[in-house]
């Protein structure tokens, strides 16, 4: 099983099982759509409902509702309800840094700023 990447260490040397490498894929899937990358980076630092998201998306609620279901269904989001709203928030530091690192790696592809690690 693969260990989380820290500042303490290096990561686990072990290769990912294969129903690691099919969740990984179907996450990656996921974020390939600027929508769903708008929602997940509204959802960094706070939890918003279906209306907020799609305002921040520029889609329709009905059309975030969908992105939103299908990023649920694959763990990336959590959801809970305040009356008869429903709330979402990133499932987890994980998916709030895998979001910023892709978002610094476009940055750096755009700027032309040097890569570093």
């Amino acid at each position: 099983m693969l260990r989380c990447v820290s500042d303490q260490g290096p990561p686990h040397a072990d290769l990912p099982t294969p129903e690691q490498v099919a969740s990984a894929v179907q996450s990656f899937a996921l974020l390939a759509d600027p929508t769903r990358v708008r929602m997940l980076w509204t959802l960094r630092d706070d939890e918003a409902d279906v209306s907020s998201l799609a305002e921040a998306a520029g889609c329709r609620p009905t059309v975030a509702s969908q992105h939103l279901s299908k990023l649920r269904l694959a763990g990336l989001v959590d959801t809970r309800r305040d009356g008869r709203r429903v709330v979402y928030r990133l499932r987890g530091g994980h998916v709030k840094r895998l979001l910023a690192e892709a978002l610094f790696h476009a940055d750096h592809q755009i700027s032309g700023e040097p890569i570093h690690d």
